[in-house]
């Protein structure tokens, strides 16, 4: 069952397997309460720019969604259902700096979560939810926190960590792409297919192997927006990176600020999982990624 407020592609509507409904999550949870599931996995969210300029739909869409989908699965397994494998998308943005808890450079598992956000903070609530209907036996619960997903397919969107994929992804189309934080910000990243593979891994592993019931880092690239550039211009070229233009947003400034510049991940490599050792092997999956999709942007396909 494929669930989400906008419709799937057609290649996945069209497949007998997948059952599609459509539209938002917190409409959908009543109908739920009757069906069981083997494993969910729970991506959903609104993301972290949203969140801070609209208050209501951060908890509606994140806290309020998530709350109503484990209390259809808990009234399940009451109901004499099976109890779900539930994988939960948190965020590297649960960790910030706090003047009783400084933030470390580098953030690891067990790094205590001060989220700066309301995006953070919903994500961090989310996960100690799941680990309390975890514990009491009405799911089997997992939390993964992602890295920011970079270089993401697609359009802008509205995380304040968008412009991580847009610095790669519009100027390899041929568009001009706005920085608005400066070249020395580092942050943890990882590929979509990383991602993917990190969340297979959280769901395939035995209870014990997961290891207690608190979230865990997904791996991280820790990589600084110079680096990226670097990156860019040495699969692409000079004339591409320079279609990226440094443009101070405060706003989004402001957030990344409170973000992490660097995470390890020391639970995922015990289910062996590792990182890209090379932001340009990130750019060049983008690339093949691109080529070997029907829609991709002709641009690029035409340059590279």
């Amino acid at each position: 069952m494929l669930t989400d407020i906008a419709p799937p592609p057609t290649e996945l509507s069209a497949d007998p397997r997948v059952e599609v409904r459509t539209g938002p999550l917190l409409e959908q949870t009543d109908a739920l309460r009757t069906e069981s599931f083997d494993g969910v996995f729970h991506l959903a969210s609104a993301v972290s720019g949203e969140c801070e300029l609209d208050f209501d739909l951060g908890l509606r869409s994140n806290l309020d969604s998530t709350r109503a989908l484990l209390d259809a699965l808990r009234a399940n397994v009451n109901a004499g259902g099976k109890v779900t494998r539930f994988v939960f998308s948190s965020s590297v943005a649960v960790f910030g700096p706090d003047p009783a808890h400084p933030m470390p450079r580098i953030v690891t598992d067990d790094t205590l979560p001060v989220p700066q956000t309301s995006y953070g903070i919903q994500k961090f609530i989310c996960e100690q939810l799941i680990a309390d209907y975890t514990r009491k036996g009405y799911l089997d619960g997992r939390a993964a926190r992602l890295m920011t997903v970079t270089v993401r397919p697609g359009r802008p969107n509205g995380a304040a960590s968008s412009f991580f994929s847009g610095i790669i992804r519009e100027p390899l189309a041929g568009v001009e792409s706005i920085c608005p934080v400066s070249a020395d910000v580092s942050h943890p990243m990882s590929s979509p297919s990383h991602t993917v593979d990190g969340l297979i891994a959280v769901y395939e592993a035995t209870r014990e192997t997961f290891c207690g019931r608190t979230a865990l880092n997904l791996p991280a690239l820790n990589v600084r927006v110079s680096d990226m550039l670097d990156a860019l211009e040495e699969v692409a070229g000079a004339q591409v990176r320079a279609r990226v233009r440094f443009e101070r947003d405060e706003r989004i400034a402001g957030i990344v600020a409170n973000w992490p510049g660097g995470a390890s991940a020391e639970r995922a490599s015990r289910l062996g999982l590792k990182p890209h050792q090379k932001f340009s092997d990130i750019v060049r999956e983008y690339i093949d990624d691109c080529k070997a999709r029907p829609d991709a942007d002709q641009t690029l396909k035409g340059m590279l």
